[in-house]
């Protein structure tokens, strides 16, 4: 058995550390936000080279955050990409702006610069670029774009945790920067977190409030806030993952090299590109075949015990939440594409090398 993520294991190596975490969250009574979150704040700044972490509840309360911090509103206009989990859209929503999609690269299948300005209008305010699967967005070319226009850039950082782009990481980039702690992210929570960075003091200030509900101190609400607080426990856990999260990125980077390895000369699938000057931390093991024969392949190495996943099967323009936007299929071929061939293997840092093995294997064998 080949399970597509193993989180178990992953506990089991650091159980003294993180069991003795929490129970110190739990003896000390401060659940929400405190001592423990704030130390996982600054650890997550310190190896970031990040001047303000806020942390909070969720990876989309980070994208909600920041839109609002930004002063994003009714009738504004967010460029963003079609290939992306929801809540990247469903951030720029809740805010009233409106998605506005742009292509991507296949090669990459991330945000592609040269399909941005097609999509700035005088309702613009601000691109939101996603680094997915763990590889960053070509940022120098979408920061030239985002200051030829007066455009804020917000990066959705969600599964690059420790990615970098031509020597800077990952929210580092951006005007501000949105991370998630899902529990299956690189660096995961044992529930939901998420965290905005930011180098702007006043508005790593404004960020604070926001998640407090717009206070400055109890009951004294300076502006309309909500709660979005992170938990004790979580900081506690993700403080503790902090002083692993190198060599668990490590771990996945052998782990995508040996695939690169064992399935490079192999007809009917396409390997996942790294770009030269970029450090891909590879969240998700994203490979493209034949979108006849995805799911008979998938099935198929289900019953060999080995488990996978799609990210995403259904770009966002073509979801029916936003069939309000009008898009029909044909609209973002490129992003189209992807979500009809991606096939997501196994990746996670533990993997062996007899695992990868396995998984190349077998996919071989099927594709034969």
């Amino acid at each position: 058995m080949v399970p597509f993520l193993d989180l178990k294991s992953q506990y089991q190596a650091i159980k003294p550390e993180v069991d003795a975490a929490v129970i110190g969250v739990l003896e000390s009574g401060q659940f929400v936000l405190g001592p423990a979150v704030q130390a996982f704040e600054q650890s997550f700044a310190k190896a970031y080279g990040i001047e303000h972490a806020i942390g909070c509840s969720s990876g989309t309360a980070a994208l909600h955050l920041a839109l609002l911090a930004a002063g994003i509103g009714r009738d504004d206009e967010v460029i963003t990409t079609p290939m992306t989990f929801i809540a990247t859209a469903i951030a720029i929503d809740l805010v009233g702006a409106k998605p506005v999609f742009a292509d991507i690269d296949l090669e990459t299948a991330l945000l592609d610069p040269k399909k941005i300005e097609a999509a700035i209008t005088s309702r613009t305010k601000a691109i939101m670029p996603v680094h997915l699967y763990g590889q960053c967005a070509d940022m120098a070319a979408i920061q030239k774009i985002a200051d030829k226009h007066n455009l804020i850039v917000i990066e959705d950082a969600a599964q690059a945790h420790g990615a970098k782009f031509d020597g800077k990481f990952a929210g580092t980039m951006g005007r501000m920067s949105c991370f998630s702690f899902y529990p299956g992210k690189n660096l995961g929570a044992y529930g939901e977190g998420g965290l905005v960075a930011t180098g702007d003091a006043k508005l790593a200030e404004k960020l604070r409030m926001l998640r407090d509900w717009g206070q400055t101190k109890k009951y004294n609400h300076e502006i309309k806030g909500l709660n979005y607080r992170m938990d004790g426990v979580q900081g506690a856990v993700l403080d503790v993952k902090m002083k692993h999260i190198e060599a668990w990125t490590e771990g996945r980077r052998r782990v995508a090299k040996r695939y690169q390895q064992a399935l490079g000369n192999v007809a009917g699938i396409e390997l996942p590109y790294e770009r030269p000057g970029s450090r891909h931390v590879w969240h998700v093991y994203a490979v493209r075949v034949d979108a006849a024969r995805r799911s008979e392949i998938i099935a198929k190495l289900n019953e060999a015990g080995i488990g996978t996943n799609l990210h995403y099967p259904v770009p966002v323009h073509l979801q029916p939440c936003f069939k309000e936007l009008g898009h029909k299929k044909g609209d973002f071929p490129a992003a189209e594409e992807q979500g009809d061939r991606e096939l997501s293997l196994p990746m996670y840092p533990e993997m062996t090398d007899a695992q990868v093995e396995e998984v190349a294997g077998a996919l071989k064998r099927i594709l034969a």
